[in-house]
C-alpha cells in the first residue's frame, strides 16, 4: 500500500484521550433536564475514566499493572455503554446522535479486550516457556 493511501489510525491511548472529550460535550447537553444531569454524571465517570486508565496502563511498572488497568478501563467502557444505552432508550438524547459514540464505544471495547487477551496470553505463554526451560 502507499504512503498515500494509507490512514494512520491513533494509538489507543489518544483514541480514547478523544473518546472522553466527546462524552464530556455529550455530558453538558444532558444538563437540560433533571434525569439527564443524573445519568450524565454516571456517564461522565465512566467514559472519561477509560481514557485516565488507558494512559496509567503506559506507564504501568509491571505487566501485572498494565494488566490491571487495561481492565479496569475495559469495565468502565463496559459501563459506559450501559449509561449510553439507558439515555437512548429513555429519549434524552435521539438515537441518531447516540449512533456514533455508542460505535466508538463498542470499538474500545473489542479493542481493549484485544489488547488484555493478548497480553494475558503472553503472560501465560512466558509463564509455560520458563517451566519447560
Amino acid at each position: 500500500m502507499s504512503e498515500e493511501l494509507r490512514v494512520e489510525r491513533p494509538d489507543i491511548a489518544e483514541r480514547s484521550f478523544r473518546y472522553s472529550l466527546r462524552i464530556i460535550k455529550l455530558y453538558r447537553e444532558l444538563q437540560k433536564d433533571g434525569t439527564g444531569r443524573v445519568l450524565g454524571k454516571q456517564l461522565l465517570r465512566a467514559g472519561t475514566s477509560i481514557g485516565a486508565n488507558v494512559h496509567e496502563a503506559q506507564a504501568g511498572q509491571s505487566r501485572a499493572d498494565f494488566t490491571a488497568k487495561m481492565s479496569i478501563a475495559h469495565k468502565e467502557a463496559r459501563e459506559t455503554i450501559y449509561w449510553l444505552r439507558l439515555i437512548r432508550e429513555s429519549d434524552l438524547i435521539p438515537p441518531v446522535r447516540l449512533a456514533d459514540i455508542c460505535n466508538e464505544t463498542d470499538q474500545l471495547i473489542r479493542i481493549l479486550s484485544s489488547i488484555l487477551l493478548s497480553t494475558k496470553s503472553g503472560t501465560r505463554r512466558r509463564a509455560s516457556e520458563t517451566l519447560n526451560s
